[in-house]
């Protein structure tokens, strides 16, 4: 009986010692998979070395930031200041004298140069046409107004002192047989102006009306016609 009981007790006793043995395996297993590194798989991403950036907060370039103007101060996008119009170089009346040159006589024709001269301290230009009426003492005109030749005006640049002239021409009383007139005085107006000139007639009668009276004038040119 003694023995039954001894025997009882020992199995007893290792049930036991086996019981403790397996929670202190169970422990130490548990801290060991703590500790432990995973293993990689082949052809899969490893762990994770850093925290990752989202694409969506990626840094992006500074844009500079727009200048404010300063009040009062032009933008740059403002438009250019208008350029002025150039001032007329044209000669007025007042800055010209007029003359009546020597005769040019040739195929029954009479022709005159009519000068004008720069009389001012500053450059000007004459381009086209004179304008020219005889009158008698009165200042009544005499015959029609002259008509203009075929001509390409160009603009003559006259420096203080010099000269432009344009040609006077009509057919010769005595061969026409055109009525006549002694003018008192030639008045010539200079291109684009208004106030004529004065010039006194010596060259004698021109036609005034019936067949060839005609009185022709041309275009300026540089110089005096001589």
């Amino acid at each position: 009986m003694a023995d039954t009981h001894r025997s009882v007790r020992r199995a007893t006793l290792l049930a036991s010692a086996v019981a403790v043995l397996g929670l202190l395996t169970g422990c130490g297993n548990g801290s060991s998979n703590t500790t432990s590194t995973p293993d990689t798989l082949p052809g899969t991403a490893g762990p994770a070395t850093g925290t990752s950036t989202p694409a969506s907060a990626s840094p992006t370039a500074t844009q500079p930031s727009a200048t404010p103007e300063t009040p009062g101060t032009p933008s740059s996008s403002a438009p250019a200041e208008q350029t002025r119009p150039a001032t007329s170089t044209r000669c007025h009346t007042s800055e010209l004298r007029a003359s009546v040159g020597r005769v040019n006589p040739g195929a029954g024709q009479r022709n005159y140069p009519i000068v004008l001269t720069n009389t001012s301290s500053s450059t000007c230009t004459v381009r086209g046409y004179p304008g020219a009426a005889f009158v008698d003492a009165s200042g009544k005109q005499l015959g029609p107004d002259p008509k203009r030749s075929d001509g390409s005006p160009t603009t003559v640049t006259l420096t203080p002192g010099s000269s432009a002239w344009a040609g006077l021409s009509y057919s010769s009383p005595e061969i026409s047989g055109a009525r006549t007139a002694t003018p008192d005085s030639l008045l010539v107006t200079p291109p684009d102006e208004r106030d004529p000139l004065k010039v006194a007639w010596t060259a004698g009668e021109v036609p005034v009306g019936g067949n060839e009276s005609s009185v022709f004038l041309t275009v300026f040119s540089p110089g005096t016609g001589a």
